[in-house]
This record gives C-alpha cells, structure tokens and sequence, in this order.
C-alpha cells in the first residue's frame, strides 16, 4: 500500500537566508470508485482509510448501504488506486437507474453531477433525539481535534472530520487531503462499527455538500472551525442540523437549531 506522506526537498527562505532541506508532503493520488466493474467516480484523494473511503461515499452518495455492500478490493495501478467495490442485486440495480460520472479535483464535492436538481437535492432530515451540547463541550470538541490528526501534524496539508460523542470524547477521526473525502472515510468508518450518536467535527468549512453528507450519516451537529456558505446554512436548517462554525477554544457562532445547545439557550433568553 502507499504511503500516506513523503519527503521532497525544498529550498527554505526565512530571518533573511536560504537554506537547503525537505519537507514532507502528503501523496494525493487518483481512487477510481468502482462498482460491479464499472466506475463511478474518480477523486483524488489520500492513499489511507480506503475501505472507509468506499463504504462512506456508498452512502453519501445514495448509492448503497453498508449491508449491500459485498465487497471491497483496493487494486493498485500504474496510474493510481481502483476501489471495486461489488454490490448487492437492489443496489446494483438503483445505481444503474441514475448512473453518473465524477472526476473530482479534492476542493469540489459536487464534480460531475448531472443535473442542477441533483446539486441542491433535498437532503434527509436527520432523526429528532435529546442529543444536546454545553458551549465548554464545543470549545473542546474542537480543541481536542488537533490531538487526532497525526497526517496534518506531518505535513501541515490535510483536512480532518471526526466525531465527538458525550463518552469519550472524540472516538473516531480521518484525514484526508480533500475534506469532503476526510468525511466520506470518517462515515464509512463509522457505518462499519456500533452505532454511535455525537457531533461531526470539522476543520474545514461548511458547504452544501458537506451538510448533504452528514445529513446522509444522520449527524445531529456540525462543528466547524471556519464559516459557512450561506447554501450551507438554509440546507442544514432543512436538515434539523445545528451548524456550529468559528469554533476555537474561547467561542463559536450558532447558525441553526440551537435548541441543542440549552445553556447557550438560556444565556440568550437571559
């Protein structure tokens, strides 16, 4: 398998003189997503957390559930990494139904879509529970991200999604150099594990189609370290998703459904 990261040498200039040395970088490669023998889509993307890669974006994408999915193989190519991915018959047939080709540069999540219905698609609203955050939690939430990211730690080049939930904390976290796909692998992770309920952590912004995946993985929260499209906004208002960005250690902004914060709640009515 590839590595995730390597050194390249680069000329460093600083304190006024150059100086010789490397740097490591993260590799960002071509994953073809095939299903049944045929591709999907073509992102590029990190070579880690694949068989994460291909059950999250199954699911986000609407194209299958983790028990339809049969198999994952990762096959590596000359020309980068083939994910055939083998579907079950109902799958296989509703994929067939709506067949669509991406080839996805890591800053779009909505390459290759086919109809202008189908960027702004209604998302699934995501199921009323008691899930509730403190303002401290948040703060934390997004303080503690920085501890579960060693491939940033290296190269200072990738993105983060992972979960925060009441026990423990951060339990789950990807990266990836494109943030959509940190999130795609971080639902995958998830969707093959016990079920978990808690707030999606992000150290990226919050577009439209961000807020279409967690929707799509039932997410309750967004926590996001930068701000949000305004498309963001109306979509995870649709969605019963409270988005939460500006997050550091000493505040955030609430954008929708602050319901799920109470005491930050009853600050306000105060």
């Amino acid at each position: 398998m590839m590595n995730s990261h390597r050194p390249l040498p680069r000329l460093a200039f600083g304190q006024g003189r150059a100086s010789d040395g490397s740097r490591e970088l993260p590799e960002e490669v071509a994953v073809a997503l095939s299903y049944n023998g045929s591709t999907q889509a073509v992102m590029m993307a990190s070579p880690a957390g694949l068989v994460d890669f291909a059950y999250g974006f199954s699911l986000t994408e609407g194209i299958a559930t983790p028990d339809e999915i049969d198999s994952v193989e990762i096959v590596e190519t000359p020309l980068g990494i083939d994910l055939q991915i083998w579907l079950k018959s109902p799958a296989e047939s509703r994929l067939s139904a709506r067949r669509r080709s991406m080839a996805g540069p890591v800053g779009c999540g909505l390459c290759g879509i086919d109809s202008l219905e189908e960027a702004r698609r209604a998302p699934r609203r995501v199921a009323d529970s008691s899930f509730t955050m403190t303002p401290a939690q948040i703060m934390s939430a997004m303080a503690d991200l920085t501890a579960h990211q060693p491939l940033h730690d290296i190269t200072r080049a990738a993105h983060a999604a992972a979960i925060w939930a009441a026990e423990g904390g951060i339990i789950t976290s990807r990266e990836d150099v494109g943030r959509h796909n940190a999130l795609d692998k971080l639902i995958g992770a998830l969707a093959q594990a016990a079920p978990v309920e808690g707030a999606l952590v992000l150290t990226c912004r919050t577009s439209i189609d961000m807020v279409q995946k967690a929707a799509a993985a039932g997410f309750p929260m967004i926590i996001a370290a930068s701000a949000p499209t305004a498309a963001a906004v109306d979509m995870a208002d649709a969605a019963g998703i409270t988005l939460v960005a500006l997050a550091r250690k000493d505040g955030f902004e609430v954008f929708t459904h602050t319901n799920r914060i109470a005491a930050l709640e009853a600050a306000h009515v105060a």
